[in-house]
This record gives C-alpha cells, sequence and structure tokens, in this order.
C-alpha cells in the first residue's frame, strides 16, 4: 500500500506543467522590454556624440533628429511627405497582396494551376524587383502608375509563395475528418483549410509588406517630389545627416506600425487558437 502511495505521488510530481523556454508555446506579452531596448540605444548615441567617441559626421544626435521633427510637423512638410507614401504603399500592396492571397489559395488548391503557375512564380520571384522600376517606369510611366506596380508586383510573389505553402500545411487529418462528416467542398474550403491556412498566410504578409516599404523609397526616389523616399534622396545629395535620419525614423515607425496591424488582425482572427 505504501509503494502504491509512493508511486502514485511521483507519477503526480512527474506531471507537473514544463516551461517552454523563451515563451515557446504560451508567449506572454513584454512590450516594454522592446521599448526599453530603443530607449537604451537612443541613449547611447546621444551620450557617445556628446562625449566625441561617436563622431557628429557619421551619426547625429538624436535630440538634433528630434528637433528636425518638430521643424517638419510645423512647417507641415511632414505630412506632405508622408501623405503620399502612405497612398502608394496601401494602394499598391492592397492590389499585390489581394492578387498574392487569391492567386496562392488557387495554387494550393487546385492541381492544374498549381502546374501552370508554379513554375512562371519560381521564375519570377528570385528577380530583384528594383531592377524592374525601369521596366515598369517605360509601361506605366515616370507617374503613379509605374510606383503603383512596382510595390504591387513585389507584394504578389512572396505573398503568392507564402500563401500556398500555407494551404500545404493545413493538416490532412482535418480536411479527412470534415470528409468523413460529409461537409461539401466549399464548406472544407471555409471552415478548415483557410482558417488553418491564415497563419502562414498573415506571416507571409509580414515579409511582404516590409519588401513593400522597401520598394516605395526606390519608386520616390525616381521622379517624385513628395514622400519620404524623395525626402530621403534630397537629404542624402545636401549631405543633411539630421534630415536623412528623420526620413529613416519615418520609415522605421511606418515598419512598426504595419507590424502592429498585422498583429492586431492576427489577434483577432487566429483567436480560436488561444
Amino acid at each position: 500500500m505504501a509503494d502504491t502511495t509512493t508511486s502514485q505521488g511521483a507519477a503526480h510530481s512527474d506531471s507537473r506543467a514544463v516551461a517552454f523556454r523563451g515563451g515557446g508555446f504560451a508567449p506572454r506579452p513584454r512590450r516594454w522590454v522592446g521599448a526599453l531596448v530603443f530607449v537604451v540605444l537612443i541613449l547611447v548615441a546621444e551620450w557617445g556624440t556628446r562625449a566625441g567617441w561617436i563622431s557628429a559626421l557619421t551619426l547625429p544626435k538624436p535630440t538634433d533628429v528630434l528637433e528636425t521633427f518638430r521643424e517638419l510637423y510645423e512647417s507641415g512638410m511632414l505630412f506632405r511627405h508622408l501623405g503620399p507614401s502612405l497612398s502608394r504603399l496601401v494602394v499598391g500592396a492592397a492590389i499585390g497582396a489581394s492578387i498574392g492571397i487569391s492567386v496562392g489559395v488557387l495554387i494550393g488548391l487546385f492541381s492544374y494551376i498549381r502546374s501552370g503557375l508554379v513554375p512562371l512564380v519560381a521564375a519570377i520571384f528570385p528577380i530583384p524587383k528594383i531592377a524592374l522600376l525601369p521596366l515598369f517606369v517605360i509601361w506605366f510611366g515616370i507617374g503613379e502608375g509605374s510606383k503603383y506596380a512596382l510595390i504591387a508586383f513585389g507584394t504578389f510573389t512572396p505573398t503568392v509563395v507564402a500563401t500556398y505553402g500555407a494551404v500545404d500545411n493545413v493538416d490532412r487529418t482535418l480536411i479527412r475528418m470534415g470528409q468523413s462528416f460529409g461537409l461539401s467542398w466549399w464548406s472544407i474550403v471555409r471552415k478548415i483549410v483557410l482558417p488553418g491556412a491564415m497563419p502562414g498566410i498573415l506571416s507571409g504578409l509580414r515579409i511582404s509588406l516590409a519588401i513593400a516599404i522597401i520598394l516605395l523609397v526606390a519608386a520616390e526616389m525616381l521622379g517624385a517630389e513628395y514622400g519620404i523616399g524623395a525626402y530621403i534622396l534630397e537629404a542624402g545629395s545636401l549631405y543633411d545627416l539630421e534630415r536623412l535620419f528623420a526620413g529613416v525614423v519615418i520609415l522605421s515607425l511606418l515598419g512598426v506600425t504595419v507590424s502592429t496591424v498585422i498583429g492586431a488582425i492576427e489577434r483577432r482572427l487566429l483567436n480560436w487558437r488561444s
């Protein structure tokens, strides 16, 4: 009897929860840690430039960059540059991502479409999209059309790859279970395949939208009067480091904002995982 009690106690102690490293399967938000990292880096940069062991010719003081932000805001130039950039980013990325998700889902669901389009996607995916900017200018002109086309094309290809990869990774056991319960093909796609593929699709969108921001800057450096890319190009040509870093910080904040929006969408659409 004592041995039985001892073995039950040992089994009970062995069944305790095991913590996963790094949060693993149960990540906990620690937003203050990321903010603290930024604050520490800014303080180190400020101290280094004031102390002189960081040259002012290579890195401006963060306080000077902040002053440049204030001047941009008060003069109205911040929104004059930011407005066209946001418009180009939203329109181009929306076109590329929507078409990319649609094509990726079709590739994942239909064998003939997969056989026809996967080799094409594999052929155009490695092409540096920035190298195609002169071609888009020839096709769509120097105006907004070429910028939209470049951003859309750059967003399209990684979205396609991420989407059909996510569809392929949906658990086939769930699909067979749906078939065994007599669900129709459309019900299986709507209730099993698309929800199961959504985490991979959203992860792909993070990468696609980051690429879209890069292509936005490249497009605005060619034939754009206003925009963050045009602002950075002008500051670089004048070797105005404060304005140059202000433009870079705007792009970083834009990237953080996009990531935050995708995270909010993930929490709303993927709350079934919790």
